[in-house]
């Protein structure tokens, strides 16, 4: 196990962790029309967009030479080392290691710089467009920033990428590395990004995000994220919880019969934990919005844990779908949960498909007895990834 002692949150309900959490227990939403640039041409003029600025929170140098997605990760990430009281300068920078996820890289700062090129010729782009679009920039950023020079890594795994990202940064304790920076963002709210997301037909075509809902017609994107100090379990310091257990999957290629893969990334995170399914109180759902893609991932859940055997929730119906920050932003949901004992809900499902014999957490919080929780995400491309944390 491995001990979370910070975090940072940029959402689109709140760009501090205590903001964010208050206003997914007041089910408050951070959808709705999208204003980064005029979306009316397009088939998804709906998402979740962050409040968040920054200017005052990342160095006026690196907000010319760096794109919205590191930004976030550049604050989550200060959040999160005052959160856990760690001053870089007073560690071995060997030791000190950082691994973010992402799925979109710098779409917004490469559209810009493409642009340039187009309108004015080669000699006006940047020379920062070579690593500002990078889905490594983030981690290289935060690392030179930090001077944290140890393993440093980048996972691109999609919706997955910010559970694998954790897990890994678990593994590098192991092996001489005292503390790690961990998690993901994506910021990809511009002309060029929503094109390439409109690519995946996961996209909802009415404006809603409703998973597990009979009117379940795709997802909304968002942005933002959440990034993590993650320190060994023998630590003196408060945590919000432990890293107990983690396994990825691959789903087999969708021509075969073959069964997807998210069943037994489940039941490997589980044993990897060394928690049986009773000992699960609530899982949080990657939570598609695509008929299809709820119901195998409901079929994967009630296979584990029986119909109605564990209340599941999905407070990104808040958000929207984060890709890489996603999963982290709902891993800081499950660590807060834990830390106060109550279930968040999953918001604006009034037609639940009873059918896929789900217990949804729905509306409002629900008070619980929470000793572990089981975070679930899948990433466009098969990827599945399970992370059990423990109070």
């Amino acid at each position: 196990m491995s001990a979370v002692t910070g975090m940072g949150v940029v959402a689109p309900n709140g760009d501090r962790a205590e903001d964010y959490w208050r206003a997914v227990l007041d089910g408050r939403s951070g959808l709705g029309p999208i204003t980064h640039f005029d979306a009316g041409g397009y088939p998804v003029t709906r998402g979740g967009e962050s409040s968040f600025t920054a200017k005052g929170r990342v160095p006026g140098r690196l907000v010319a030479e760096t794109d919205r997605f590191t930004h976030m990760a550049l604050a989550a990430a200060e959040m999160a080392l005052a959160d856990a009281e760690v001053d870089p300068a007073g560690l071995p920078e060997y030791e000190m290691a950082v691994t973010t996820a992402s799925s979109s890289g710098g779409t917004d700062f490469g559209q810009r710089e493409i642009e340039k090129l187009w309108r004015n010729g080669p000699r006006h782009v940047g020379a920062y467009q070579s690593i500002a679009w990078f889905y490594a920039a983030s981690t290289g950023q935060i690392a030179i920033r930090h001077k944290m020079r140890g393993p440093c890594g980048v996972v691109c795994a999609e919706q997955a990428g910010g559970l694998d990202a954790v897990a890994h940064s678990c593994r590098l304790l192991r092996d001489q590395v005292r503390l790690a920076l961990s998690g993901g963002t994506d910021a990809s709210l511009c002309p060029y990004g929503l094109v390439a997301q409109l690519s995946s037909r996961r996209l909802s075509p009415s404006g809603t995000f409703l998973p597990f809902d009979a009117r379940a017609d795709g997802y909304l994107p968002g942005e933002g994220g959440a990034m993590f100090v993650i320190e060994p379990t023998d630590t003196k310091k408060t945590t919000y919880g432990y890293i107990a257990g983690h396994a990825a999957t691959f789903d087999p290629p969708p021509w075969t019969d073959r069964p997807p893969g998210l069943r037994r990334a489940i039941e490997a995170a589980l044993a990897d934990a060394g928690v049986r399914p009773g000992d699960v109180d609530v899982v949080f759902a990657d939570a598609a919005g695509v008929p299809e893609l709820d119901r195998q991932e409901a079929e994967a859940v009630t296979a584990v844990f029986g119909p109605l055997g564990v209340p599941v929730t999905a407070p990104k119906t808040m958000t929207g779908r984060l890709y890489a920050g996603g999963a982290a932003l709902d891993l800081a949901t499950a660590l807060l949960a834990l830390r106060d004992q109550v279930i968040p809900p999953t918001v604006g499902i009034s037609e639940p498909v009873e059918r896929l014999g789900l217990d949804l957490v729905r509306d409002t919080p629900r008070q619980a007895p929470l000793r572990a929780a089981l975070v679930l995400a899948r990433g466009y491309g098969g990827f599945n990834s399970a992370i059990v944390v423990r109070a």
